[in-house]
């Protein structure tokens, strides 16, 4: 995407100030305050399209927008609450982050309970506002909760991109019922919305329609409908205006239908329409260029922006934040701990599974021998553990993607620093849910399966697990980060992992590799977890079982090859493991250190993740 600026002002001031930046608090008894003015200067937008396959790929670029100078700005549609919170605890967090630490918690709870007072949410204020797995709120409840997000910091000016999506008639004019009261309170409201019904149109004080991104008519909207009588276009007896508008824009209505050409209404291709729309839109916004509406309102936008020539297009990066990092640190940890608590599937339900799987473990290599059987079990279930550790950090995909839009909003908004909001994910959701259930599959495992009886070797399986845990979850992370579908990071991690276990040391003998591909083994996790598992449980273990081969030699001190072959350091060597101490916890240096890079690559992509669109 790309934006051409030559000049660009932002400025807020009250309407009847002439231009001269003031700003008061606003007030519900201030009924008659006139609201903020936010003026856009010379705007221009256009996005790059790409068509036809790879090899021969053609980029066009098409204006979205081109030299709009008007009073008009957008936000998200989409809801940007937490749906395990309840409607208090959702406005709490917003006063919280977005409030200074001058403004005392007694005064931020009594903001809060004001807010939801004049939204009308008092009936719901401590109910959850829902989840796709968890009924809440209503829609219309919902929604209003997304604005009082908003109306925490008591903006000026309100923006709202489409708020009537997805409600019904009834809900959605009761959420305009209640922008307008606050715009009688002194806030300027400004919102796209897309064919409202007449009773909702009746509401709007300003109109601006747009078109094959140019202006075609703003100003009151109740003048709007005379403005198009004006061009020659009736709008019918009980059609409604807000129709009746995107009918003649596109070329729909019967007015404009009557006065098509015989070629236009004949036109067989999509070239010719496309072509006789855009005429149309050109048509509509040089009819406005030259109109007393336009001449008014750049008379205001020269008046306003009068000594104001400067370039102010950073004020769109420039994000500052009310409160410290550990400020923020403390409420985003405290959020993330309570929407991992409140939701089942990603909580109690993995722990059970974790505990189920691991009973089938224990009973599938129940009470392991020490022979050649116990061997090949013991290397069996080594291998099974680290690919399953590997394969649960899939679901750490989810950690990101799916909070992508509220993290975003919220970032914008200066809830947070990103660091914070970062680590507060690694500790109150990322750590727990990894740590618990290693803990939970060791202690489970471990003595089902009858592996060395040492204190010391069952707390290095536990930590080499949840290492596996942490280098696998981390990479998912890394690859996540930034998406916006889970199926995309889904397959990544899933390629990714298959080919990590083709080195991992069970499929194939990583000493007979080919030189020029062995060096692949040191990007394998579960190369490293697999490697310090037989280390600490094969090291020192005689699988020779009931049958004696050991051979003499003639001085009474070296064992023959019979022997030596059925020991866990024999098959440690053959496998070109190095049984030592340090052979031992280099796999886990190895992994932290790997850890390390993945949550580094993870954070810097959130860092330089797309924010403004």
């Amino acid at each position: 995407m790309a934006e051409d600026q030559p000049h660009l002002c932002i400025q807020m001031s009250d309407s009847n100030t002439n231009g001269i930046p003031s700003r008061r608090p606003s007030s519900p008894d201030l009924a008659g305050r006139a609201g903020s003015v936010l003026t856009f200067h010379n705007i221009c937008y256009r996005v790059k399209m790409k068509s036809g396959f790879l090899c021969c790929q053609k980029t066009a670029t098409k204006e979205v927008l081109r030299d709009v100078k008007y009073v008009f700005k957008y936000l998200f549609r989409d809801d940007v609450v937490m749906g395990t919170l309840t409607v208090r605890e959702n406005l709490t967090f917003s006063a919280a982050l977005r409030l200074p630490k001058s403004v005392k918690e007694q005064e931020k709870k009594e903001r809060v309970n004001q807010i939801i007072k004049e939204l009308g949410l008092s009936k719901v204020a401590d109910s959850k506002v829902g989840t796709q797995f968890t009924r809440g709120v209503s829609g219309g409840e919902r929604k209003r909760t997304n604005i009082g997000m908003e109306l925490i910091t008591d903006p000026a000016i309100l923006f709202l991109d489409e708020p009537t999506t997805g409600l019904d008639a009834s809900t959605a004019n009761a959420v305009l019922l209640l922008l307008k009261r606050m715009s009688k309170q002194g806030k300027t409201i400004i919102f796209s919305i897309h064919q409202p019904r007449y009773s909702i149109f009746r509401l709007f004080d300003n109109l601006t329609l747009l078109a094959a991104g140019r202006v075609l008519y703003h100003g009151p909207a109740q003048h709007a409908i005379g403005y198009f009588q004006s061009l020659g276009y009736q709008c019918e007896p009980y059609n409604n205006p807000a129709d009746f508008f995107l009918d003649v824009i596109n070329g729909d209505s019967t007015a404009v239908a009557m006065n098509k050409t015989d070629e236009i209404n004949t036109a067989e291709s999509t070239e010719e329409r496309t072509e006789y729309d855009k005429t149309l839109a050109e048509h509509f916004a040089e009819k406005y260029s030259s109109s007393t509406y336009y001449r008014e309102t750049k008379a205001q936008l020269e008046n306003i922006s009068l000594g104001n020539k400067k370039k102010t297009k950073s004020v769109f990066r420039q994000i500052t934040y009310a409160n410290s990092f550990l400020h923020q640190l403390k409420w985003v940890s405290r959020r993330t701990f309570k929407n991992m608590i409140r939701n089942p599937q990603a909580s109690i339900a993995q722990v059970c599974v974790t505990a189920f799987l691991g009973l089938v473990v224990g009973a599938l290599f129940f009470g392991l021998k020490e022979d050649s059987t116990g061997l090949q079990n013991r290397v069996g279930v080594m291998f099974f553990l680290t690919t399953n550790q590997c394969f649960s950090s899939i679901s750490a995909i989810e950690l990101f993607v799916e909070e992508k839009k509220i993290f975003l909003h919220e970032y914008i908004s200066g809830y947070y620093r990103i660091s914070a909001y970062f680590i507060a994910k690694l500790m109150a959701d990322l750590i727990p849910i990894r740590t618990l259930p290693s803990i939970i599959f060791t202690c489970i495992v471990y003595f089902m399966l009858g592996l060395k009886p040492t204190v010391e070797a069952f707390f290095t399986m536990m930590f080499t697990l949840m290492m596996v845990s942490y280098t696998a979850t981390s990479m998912a992370l890394a690859i996540a980060a930034g998406q916006s579908v889970v199926a995309v990071a889904n397959l990544l991690m899933t390629i990714t992992f298959v080919f990590m276990i083709l080195f991992s040391g069970l499929l194939v003998n990583l000493t007979s590799i080919l030189p020029w591909l062995s060096w692949l083994k040191y990007f394998s996790i579960p190369r490293y977890g697999m490697t310090a598992l037989e280390i600490n449980e094969l090291k020192g273990l005689n699988f020779c079982g009931s049958i004696n081969t050991t051979v003499l030699s003639s001085d009474n001190s070296y064992p023959q090859v019979g022997q030596m072959s059925c020991t866990g350091d024999y098959y440690l060597k053959s496998q070109g493991i190095d049984a030592s101490t340090w052979g031992l916890w280099q796999n886990h240096l190895a992994l932290a250190c790997m850890s390390l890079i993945f949550l580094t690559i993870a954070y810097l992509k959130l860092h330089f993740m797309k924010k403004f669109s």
